[in-house]
Parts: C-alpha cells; sequence; structure tokens
C-alpha cells in the first residue's frame, strides 16, 4: 500500500513550540470519539489554550476509508496527550468511540470497530515515522497514558475513566505484527 498524505495545517499551527524531531520518542494511538473527520477538524481548530491560542489535535488523522492527514508537523508539538506531547507523535483514528455521551458513565462502551482500510493505512503510517523519526521506539494508546479517573457526567458519585481510547475494538495484535515499534509500557500520570 502507497500511503499518500495530504497536509491540512491548522489554522495555528505556526504558534505550536517548534521542536527537532529527533526527539520524539513515542506514538500514542487514539480515537477522535466524534462521528467524522469533518467534526474532529471542527474541534481541532478550537483555540482552547488561550496563552498560545491553540487547540487539542493530533498530528496525523486516519479516515475510515484509509486516507491520511497531517495537521500538525511532527516538527511541532501537538497538544494530544498530557503529560507526553513534547516527545510523542499522536495519531487520531476516525472513530465515534464513546460520542456524544463521553462522560455518561452507562454509555461507556465503545462498539465502532476500526475498518480494516484504516488499520492498513494506520501500519504504513508507523513504519514510515519509524523510517523517518530516528528516536521513535515505541507506541502507547491514550488509555495507556491517561488513566485518570473523573465523576461521571449523570452521577458524581459514579468515577469514570477521562480517556478510553483506542478502546477494546483497537487490533493490537495486528498493529504491533506489522511494525517494529514496541507496545509502551511506564509509569501512569
Amino acid at each position: 500500500m502507497t500511503l499518500e498524505i495530504r497536509l491540512r495545517p491548522l489554522s495555528y499551527v505556526e504558534r505550536l513550540e517548534s521542536r527537532t524531531t529527533d526527539t520524539i520518542e513515542l506514538v500514542v494511538i487514539h480515537c477522535t470519539e466524534l462521528p467524522d473527520l469533518d467534526t474532529a477538524r471542527s474541534w481541532g481548530e478550537k483555540e482552547i489554550h488561550p496563552d498560545s491560542r491553540t487547540g487539542n489535535s493530533g498530528h496525523f488523522y486516519v479516515d475510515r476509508d484509509g486516507s491520511v492527514e497531517e495537521w500538525v508537523p511532527a516538527s511541532r508539538v501537538a497538544h494530544h496527550s498530557r503529560g507526553y506531547n513534547a516527545k510523542s507523535v499522536g495519531i487520531e483514528l476516525v472513530n465515534r468511540g464513546r460520542y456524544p455521551d463521553w462522560f455518561h458513565s452507562a454509555k461507556q462502551q465503545m462498539t465502532e470497530p476500526y475498518s480494516p482500510l484504516q488499520i492498513q493505512a494506520l501500519v504504513v503510517l508507523l513504519n514510515e515515522l519509524t523510517l523517518n523519526l530516528p528516536g521513535l521506539k515505541q507506541v502507547a494508546g491514550h488509555e495507556d497514558l491517561d488513566t485518570t479517573l473523573i465523576a461521571a457526567d449523570n452521577s458524581p458519585n459514579i468515577m469514570i475513566r477521562r480517556k478510553t481510547d483506542p478502546g477494546p475494538r483497537f487490533p493490537w495484535h495486528d498493529v504491533l505484527g506489522g511494525i517494529p515499534l514496541k507496545r509502551w509500557i511506564g509509569p501512569k500520570i
């Protein structure tokens, strides 16, 4: 599979902190937890960090049909995984996740499977990143890094996971079998 990456920089990309790509050690796999790529783009364009006038987003987005977009170059620090942004690249897979009830205690199931084309494109992208980023050695799910518990929207007495992506439907075995990166093991935040 030949991977074509559509460059689609976010409006504030030049305000994101720059870095040398040899400092990147980790790829973080996310799911958008939104219905489609256009909705993810709308959320990504929101400037929610007042000091830098930037928002939250990944570097790369992989849609259900296997198409890939780059919203933030690897030479910039994107806001995708608190505590790990400086040394990581974030990849977002378009998937509904828990949308629209992210924090409702009775609606934490992630039922949408990832498409075969999406996973195939992800594996190709991970292999390309491994070739282009010499320090890249590990891959993690967002749920591996952020294990924070928060009060559920529907009941403040029930604690739920803040981040559960890429979730139980993500085919770790298939992905890890096609890439040289190792699954991340380390301290939780």
